[in-house]
């Protein structure tokens, strides 16, 4: 364990002195990261090069949907147990990437220079170590449940100025991500700041084998992965793995367990405990919940400073932010500068309906070149073809500008925009590189005042700036709906939701989306186009005019409607839908349509078997008469399937096992009188979770993609995808004895503070939860309803929460209440809470 005389005595590799002295290398624009040609990396990596081996490479992209930039750039196809990146090679060809890395040659690509490799995942780890070996880089390593993401950006916001930084970009710190975050070291960096994270047993040593830090940082455990795990104890073994080769190990000394086995096993390095415990070296000594400074002792030292958040997560990463800083050789007033300018870490893209047809999309949190390709990268997910930027100065990087302005314009001409509008003295100055039509601007408001942007139509806008510039501003300006009142839908936590499902059920089984009833209330073509970009098999509608506006609007992927109505079989046919077939009845009549329509190939038909839920399906006694119907008539069954109707209610496990019986035989009879084998299904959500075992060739999901599960361990697993958000209009003090709202249903018992929100029954919530039913998150605390709930309005009696003020943010429903919250108050079930919200409320799509 480390003494305070030990601390004054800091190693001076570590302490990063001589980080200060070149100040010539520190101006240097960070240029490509990495620079190898095609012979070098394949003689570090022992690959086969067919083709140029003298092209040079610098940047390895790894998503075909995401690739920004094609000059000396190559595309690696990663092949996983769930995945072949192989089968997306044509479609980077076709962006216009000449180098593949690859496991197999295709040579039917002409012009193609190949790097041929046993294992993708391998050699990009192989030549990510190389890389990080070969740099004299000093690095810290960031590992642990909770709060890597956060605590590496705080770190950067503190030290990108002390010394050139480089780091992991978004939360890359996974088998792939930590390689592709250590390519991106360059000669200019002197300090490395790398998150690492693992989700099972026996990832760590591979990880640690590329990547060993001088420094290792362990954040907090949590259940983040935990049931992947036998317990905590092998969890946080796996964990500090990382730390073999570290010099200094700084961790939360509040968890015993993890203190104990650092302790043991590493009791030869520098450790360095921070936590709320006072037996740790670095640890909080006053009373965190009283309005003065937050006073932290480090090894008998004092640093005190103002702190608005005071939550225990925040104020732990404060705790280990400090730690680091000064074993850094920060001094302890520039620490406290520092912490005083840490700015909230957002990490989120915002999607919003525009007027005029236009999609906003909004990043204007920070400005960086990595956070400029990642919301280019976001562009790729949508199918406008005309586009427009909006673009400020890069502020706070330590790049000749010439180089910086270069790099920028590279990377914007290749997306071909439209229009761009450069905001800002700096940016300004090289509008010439800028191959768009380009307009120039002092600041946000001259741009507003030129109308250019209000006159864009059915176009995709990038606002992209730096916080001084205030760009949010032209969000407000150019969104359709201006209702403070909205609802935030967070596609990353979707795709989550949508992995963790997948991660059950074999490699090969496919899975159909459900969006029906506009996605559940969430917007059906923003999900429906988030899902087509990420590759789902199919897509579920309810009726032909859910299919036809996805059609309309782009969505190319097979749409199964499943209640095609008789009145619509034309439209279906028209918009290449696939319909649901039920009953002889609806056979017949669609497929007089299709004679009608002049179609000459087989029609694709999903045909639903009736197993026990008694509401649409073809019975046991039809069969026969259904497959020689089928055999007979110009259509293809694409699909077999039924619904199970208590898959979510483990009290009918025995019903639901009787439903999958009937099905299992049903089906196969059916196939073995078809002579062919359609795909079949019928799991759900719950199916999926419950009844694996019973996944066939597909599964459905739905309320699942959303976050919601009727299991809790499964329900810890998922991320909660939308968040219900208004914003209080008025406060008002009610005095004693005095009524609130219509009928005067409630009565003050004192002197009250009642706060006024722009949200109703209009907007989707119900009357019955009024009257101190229901409650709403102010400040993290919940605020209960009181009267009753207006069309437009609700009244909340906040009159026991601190500093509550106008303006302020009233969660209506996310973590707290929950979804599941927020339904039990109204009586009912998310699926109903979902698809209730009113049109009128303003849908934000994030993704962070």
């Amino acid at each position: 364990m480390v003494k305070h005389k030990d601390v004054n005595k800091i190693n001076k590799t570590l302490r990063l002195s001589n980080f200060q002295q070149n100040s010539q290398q520190k101006n240097k624009a960070e240029r490509a990261p990495m620079n190898y040609t095609v012979h070098q990396i394949a003689e570090i990596t022992n690959a086969q090069i067919i083709g140029d081996k003298n092209l040079i490479i610098k940047n390895i992209a790894f998503d075909s949907r995401i690739i920004y930039s094609t000059k000396n750039a190559a595309f690696i196809a990663i092949n996983t147990q769930k995945n072949s990146g192989e089968k997306f090679i044509e479609s980077a060809i076709d962006r216009g990437i000449t180098i593949i890395i690859s496991e197999h040659h295709y040579p039917q690509f002409e012009n193609i220079t190949w790097i041929i490799v046993e294992d993708s995942v391998e050699f990009l780890q192989k030549l990510a170590k190389y890389h990080f070996e070969n740099s004299s880089i000093k690095s810290i390593g960031i590992t642990g449940s909770n709060g890597k993401t956060i605590l590496k950006e705080w770190l950067y916001q503190c030290l990108w100025n002390e010394f050139p930084t480089v780091k992991s970009p978004k939360s890359f710190n996974s088998q792939i991500g930590l390689p592709l975050s250590l390519l991106q070291i360059n000669n200019s960096h002197q300090l490395g700041i790398f998150e690492v994270g693992i989700s099972k047993p026996n990832e760590m040593k591979n990880l640690e084998n590329i990547f060993h830090p001088q420094i290792g940082l362990l954040t907090h455990i949590g259940t983040a992965h935990a049931a992947n795990f036998e317990s905590e104890e092998e969890l946080i073994d796996e964990k500090i793995k990382l730390f073999k080769d570290s010099e200094v190990i700084i961790y939360n000394g509040d968890n015993a367990l993890v203190s104990n086995k650092i302790n043991k096993l590493y009791s030869s390095k520098k450790l360095i405990s921070y936590g709320f415990k006072k037996e740790n070296q670095v640890f909080i000594k006053n009373n965190i919940s009283k309005d003065e400074n937050i006073v932290v002792e480090y090894f008998g030292e004092v640093i005190s400073f103002p702190a608005h958040q005071r939550d225990e997560a925040t104020l732990t990463n404060a705790l280990a932010l400090i730690t680091v800083l000064k074993e850094l050789g920060i001094e302890n007033q520039k620490i406290i500068e520092k912490i005083n300018a840490l700015k909230a870490v957002e990490m989120r893209l915002e999607a919003i309906e525009g007027s005029k047809n236009n999609i906003i999309i909004n990043d204007s949190f920070n400005l960086d070149l990595d956070s400029l390709k990642t919301a280019l990268q976001f562009l790729k997910e949508y199918n406008k073809s005309k586009k427009s930027l909006v673009l400020t100065d890069i502020v706070g990087v330590n790049s000749n500008s010439q180089e910086l302005y270069e790099e920028v314009s590279e990377l914007v001409n290749e997306q071909k925009f439209d229009s761009v509008f450069l905001i800002g003295d700096e940016i300004s100055k090289f509008s010439d590189l800028f191959k768009s039509k380009t307009f120039t601007f002092i600041n946000t408001q001259e741009l507003v005042e030129s109308k250019h942007l209000t006159e864009i139509e059915n176009q995709i806008i990038l606002l992209k700036g730096a916080r001084k510039f205030e760009i949010e501003k032209l969000k407000d300006l150019l969104e359709l709906r201006k209702h403070d009142t909205v609802l935030e839908i967070n596609l990353n936590a979707i795709l989550h939701n949508i992995n963790y499902h997948k991660s059950l059920l074999k490699p090969s089984t496919k899975m159909m989306a459900m969006v029906k009833a506009n996605a559940y209330g969430l917007g059906s073509y923003e999900i429906s186009e988030f899902l087509q970009h990420h590759h789902i098999d199919y897509l579920g509608v309810a009726f032909v005019d859910e299919g036809v506006e996805l059609r309309k609007k782009g969505i190319t992927i097979p749409i199964v409607v499943m209640n095609p109505e008789q009145h619509s079989y034309d439209t279906v046919i028209q918009y290449n839908l696939e319909p649901e077939i039920y009953s002889f009845r609806v056979l017949e009549l669609f497929y007089e349509a299709v004679q009608k329509s002049g179609y000459d190939k087989k029609y694709p038909i999903h045909i639903k078997l009736e197993t026990g839920m008694h509401r649409l399906g073809f019975k046991d006694a039809e069969l026969d008469q259904l497959s020689e119907t089928l055999n007979n008539i110009n259509v293809q069954v694409q699909s077999i399937f039924s619904h199970l109707s208590s898959s979510d209610v483990p009290t009918e496990k025995e019903f639901t096992l009787n439903q999958l019986k009937t099905f299992d035989k049903n089906s196969s009879y059916l196939i073995e009188k078809l002579n062919y084998t359609p795909i079949r299904h019928i799991l759900n959500s719950s199916g999926i979770t419950s009844y694996t075992h019973h996944q066939y060739d597909m599964v459905r999901i739905g309320i699942g993609m959303l976050g919601e599960s009727p299991s809790s361990e499964i329900q810890k697993q998922l991320q909660s995808v939308v968040s219900f958000k208004t914003v209080i209009s008025q406060i008002s003090l009610v005095e004693n004895g005095e009524s609130v709202g219509y009928s005067r249903k409630y009565k003050t018992d004192h002197t009250t503070k009642i706060a006024t929100v722009p949200v109703g029954y209009a907007d989707g919530i119900p009357r019955l939860i009024g009257n101190q039913i229901g409650n709403f998150a102010v400040h993290k605390t919940l605020a209960p309803i009181v009267g009753n709930i207006c069309m437009d309005m609700m009244m909340l009696n906040v009159d026991h929460i601190p500093n509550v003020k106008e303006g302020d943010t009233v969660t209506i429903f996310n973590a707290k209440p929950s979804l599941k919250e927020f339904a039990a108050y109204c009586k009912t079930i998310t699926y109903e809470v979902l698809t209730s919200i009113s049109p009128r409320v303003k849908r934000i799509y994030i993704k962070d």
